[in-house]
């Protein structure tokens, strides 16, 4: 994966072009005003699902690049430096030679799954380590070998030596954050634990949980592999991979605290359930989940640190617009404890969860005396910014209303404070917008191919319309290839993975799609070939208009044989005009 990928893969393009455009949700996709134009109605749109954006009055559109540099007025490589910082890549590591990233990211994947078979050999002859995961957390071999569970040896070397006997250099050891730089020399970055591999989401061993096997009061229990060109804990979740068939199934995805909470709910056949880096879960983590299930349960242990996160994380939900419901646990401490306990119980709490607001507002009768002026006022504090933020009406009304019970307060009161505390306004960046004024007849003749064209990528009954029209009424590039593909191609299906011989516009072919789907997806055939007929004697008209103006205007100043072959232009262009009538 080179620089740009890394730069998709974890910048989401909603939220980028959203600081810059206030978007909302339409369905599938977000629209908002676009920021070239005047415009009153929304015609800018942008679609997660295929990472690209459109806006129909200035006729521009592409993807997250192209979009900050219209934006910011920079090139590719400046478009490229500002979206790296915003997503945490770091240039220099993709920039070490030629091909050097997709080398360093492949060394590095390598260099961890032979560290991951190194500690699954070593737990294999280390029964402190086997009786701690067989024994007292009950897993089984099959589980083990299932989430490729390891032990790190104590000597502080052993995956050091073993990883050079493979051919690997102490500092790809250290990029991969295996070893770490010691006085003397190297050492194993894990020793004495048992090693928990942590995955993307396709299965690739990317870092390591490792938990301390003896007890070492001065040691942390857990530790991490630290943040590497495969590794970001702000967006890492873990066991996704074995999860997602599950989430997808349910509809509904756990989110634990505990690595061990996960593969024990596993084992025991509750399997839509995952964990991010402990209480520190992200928004990114959302919204990671989201492309799965909007449908986010959250069980977070019941400490304080617990409880504090899953407050912190209710306002997060709600910015990545997920439906988050609040697990509570009766009778264990975590997940594990009361999956031993009694698997059906923890079902039934997954099933049982709270909604955010109903959870916030049990947890704040618990904690204030809501007979005391300063508890009211605490509690309607704490709520109302959370009830803010939902976006059904009837769902604000029933939250303000249980507030007003529960306060003695009448609902008029609430409302006020509802009311007049407001929404924040969002601050939205400033489009470095030039003073170019936008070419409409050039838009017009944009706007009238691209329509035209993704009819006819979307209907291929639609074609038979191509047989008479020649590739100059399209424009040079992206327009005039999809054109001459689709009329040498008249079966093809867009429903089908994007042909090969359209890679190089795959873009161009997202942006017409879109603009199918945005317009036309749910008109009738006839209407839809009624309008494409209408489209191709306009885009032809057009055709004309603009090769008039500029025969005319060659024809000024020409002389002798350029005088000739623009006459001949002309007649062929009147001829052109009629069979248009």
């Amino acid at each position: 994966m080179d620089a740009v990928q890394e730069i998709r893969s974890r910048l989401n393009i909603e939220d980028v072009l959203g600081e810059y455009v206030q978007l909302k949700r339409t369905g599938r996709n977000f629209k908002g005003l676009s920021p070239w134009t005047n415009e009153r109605t929304p015609s800018f749109i942008v679609s997660p699902e295929k990472q690209i954006w459109h806006d129909f009055s200035s006729g521009k559109g592409g993807d997250i690049f192209s979009f900050v540099m219209e934006v910011e007025g920079v090139d590719f490589k400046g478009a490229l430096e500002l979206l790296a910082r915003k997503a945490g890549v770091e240039l220099e590591d993709y920039q070490t030679r030629p091909s050097g990233a997709s080398k360093l990211k492949s060394r590095t994947l390598d260099a961890l799954e032979l560290a991951a078979r190194f500690y699954q050999k070593q737990l294999t002859v280390n029964k402190p380590a086997l009786d701690y995961l067989l024994k007292k957390r009950r897993f089984s071999r099959n589980t083990v070998l299932e989430w490729r569970l390891g032990f790190s040896p104590s000597n502080g070397t052993a995956l050091t030596d073993f990883l050079i006997k493979k051919g690997f250099t102490t500092d790809e050891m250290k990029r991969a954050g295996l070893v770490t730089a010691r006085a003397g020399g190297t050492r194993d970055m894990f020793r004495g634990r048992i090693m928990i591999p942590l995955t993307d989401p396709s299965g690739k061993i990317i870092g390591f949980t490792a938990r301390l096997l003896a007890d070492e009061p001065n040691s942390p229990k857990y530790i991490n592999t630290p943040a590497t060109i495969v590794y970001d804990k702000s967006r890492q979740v873990f066991g996704l991979h074995l999860a997602k068939e599950a989430i997808r199934k349910s509809g509904v995805v756990v989110v634990v605290e505990g690595n061990m909470d996960v593969i024990a709910s596993h084992q025991a056949g509750i399997k839509n359930v995952v964990a991010s880096a402990g209480t520190a879960m992200t928004e990114q983590h959302l919204r990671a989940l989201k492309r799965f299930t909007g449908d986010i349960r959250l069980s977070f242990d019941a400490d304080r640190a617990g409880v504090n996160a899953t407050e912190r994380i209710i306002p997060l939900s709600q910015n990545a617009e997920v439906n988050l419901r609040i697990i509570s646990i009766k009778g264990a401490k975590d997940p594990d404890e009361l999956v031993q306990k009694d698997p059906k119980a923890w079902q039934k709490a997954i099933e049982d969860a709270a909604s955010a607001p109903d959870w916030l507002i049990d947890r704040y009768r618990e904690e204030l005396d809501l007979t005391s002026a300063a508890g009211k006022r605490t509690f309607t504090d704490a709520l109302l910014s959370t009830i803010r933020r939902l976006r059904d009406p009837i769902e604000r009304e029933h939250y303000l209303k249980k507030i007003a019970e529960l306060t003695d307060a009448s609902l008029e009161a609430v409302q006020a404070k509802f009311s007049g505390a407001g929404e924040p306004q969002p601050l939205f960046k400033k489009p470095k917008i030039s003073s170019e004024q936008i070419d409409i007849v050039a838009v017009e003749h944009q706007r009238l191919q691209d329509h035209f064209l993704a009819m006819q990528l979307a209907q291929p009954k639609l074609r038979w319309l191509l047989k008479d029209i020649k590739p100059e009424y399209f424009s040079e590039g992206s327009a005039r290839e999809l054109f001459e593909f689709l009329k040498d191609n008249p079966k093809f299906s867009a429903d089908k993975k994007t042909a090969v011989a359209l890679r190089s516009i795959a873009d161009y072919v997202k942006i017409i799609t879109l603009q199918f789907e945005e317009l036309y997806a749910d008109i009738l055939f006839a209407d839809l070939e009624e309008q494409a007929i209408n489209l191709k004697r306009r885009l032809i008209d057009r055709f004309i208009k603009i090769e008039k103006e500029k025969i005319a205007e060659q024809m000024e100043n020409a002389k002798g044989e350029d005088l000739q072959k623009l006459i001949k232009k002309a007649d062929k262009l009147n001829l052109l005009i009629k069979q248009a009538n």
